[in-house]
């Protein structure tokens, strides 16, 4: 009886060893198949979200599949369906609008397939990498308020470019106008309109023009927009010591404007979107060769700013 009960005591010993130490099993790596469904690839940020989703799934050796909605919410519960339908082993999504893609979300994790948010969250995903909208709407209006301070004694006319045409987006406005303010109570705000991409950021700000000739600056919610109001300001000849023009996402657009010389773009904020990419796409992985978390994971982008000194001089290496 004593020899049975040491081998049995040793067969249970060998298996939590090997319970322990053994490796989880994988999935074959070429059979994996990751998605990354835009809300607009017309934004340069959501390019960067592309690429560095791309590169981080050709390292992988996964299949990787890029998807650009348009801005189009049928077209992005289109191309999502299309994605679960086909069983892909995980996706990165940047909602248009959340709660019309919430029962999706519910479908493709009933089915296994790994799930993630981009930028704008989507609160049932896997993995919510994301940012807090107004904490990064105040490094934008911060910067914007520290120069107007600086340069301009506190007083300004002040347009704003939006992306109040997105729910979730709202905050961030908010921010820009509160970090604004809080440097410079003063400043006035003549213009909130929104227009999240260089053609309606431009309109915007020549209307503005019309009413307010001696605007001196131009802030901006995302790059995208800050690059069609920078259009129109230099097309109107609003250039030189008493104007700017601030933005936020550091795109490679935005910091090329800010190297033109004598130009009036000053300004802008990172939050590294290539890395936002490529981290999603190495966590799905995980998840599907791993097991996906019971806990939802949540990632938040830190926002800082970069002034166009800092770009210059080499202080600032942009990082995609």
């Amino acid at each position: 009886m004593k020899k049975r009960g040491v081998i049995v005591v040793l067969v249970m010993l060998s298996a939590l060893s090997m319970s322990l130490f053994a490796r989880p099993q994988t999935a074959d790596s070429g059979t994996i198949r990751l998605a990354y469904i835009s809300n607009t690839l017309a934004n340069p940020w959501c390019l960067a979200v592309k690429a560095g989703f791309e590169d981080a799934c050709k390292e992988l050796g996964v299949q990787a599949l890029t998807i650009d909605p348009q801005y189009r919410l049928e077209k992005q519960i289109s191309d999502l369906e299309n994605v679960i339908n086909n069983n892909y082993s995980g996706f990165t999504l940047l909602p248009i609008d959340e709660n019309a893609t919430f029962d999706l979300f519910e479908a493709a994790k009933a089915k296994g397939i790994a799930t993630a948010s981009v930028a704008q969250p989507q609160k049932n995903a896997n993995l919510v990498y994301t940012l807090d909208e107004y904490e990064y709407g105040l490094a934008i209006g911060g910067q914007a308020g520290n120069w107007i301070r600086d340069n301009l004694g506190g007083r300004a006319k002040v347009a704003l470019i939006t992306q109040d045409n997105v729910e979730a987006v709202i905050a961030r406005g908010n921010g820009v106008r509160d970090g604004i303010l809080k440097v410079c109570p003063n400043v006035q705000i003549v213009s909130r309109q929104a227009g999240d991409i260089p053609e309606k950021g431009q309109q915007i700000i020549e209307s503005v023009l019309q009413a307010h000739p001696d605007l001196n600056v131009v802030v901006a919610t995302n790059d995208s927009g800050g690059i069609g109001g920078y259009r129109a300001m230099v097309a109107g000849g609003k250039i030189g010591n008493n104007r700017a023009v601030f933005s936020g996402d550091a795109t490679a657009e935005a910091l090329a404007c800010m190297q033109e010389s004598n130009g009036i773009y000053r300004g802008t904020v990172d939050l590294d979107p290539y890395k936002a990419g490529y981290d999603s796409a190495q966590i799905l992985y995980r998840y599907v060769t791993q097991g996906i978390p019971a806990q939802q994971e949540v990632i938040y982008m830190k926002p800082f700013a970069v002034p166009r000194e800092d770009l210059a001089s080499g202080k600032y290496q942009p990082k995609n």
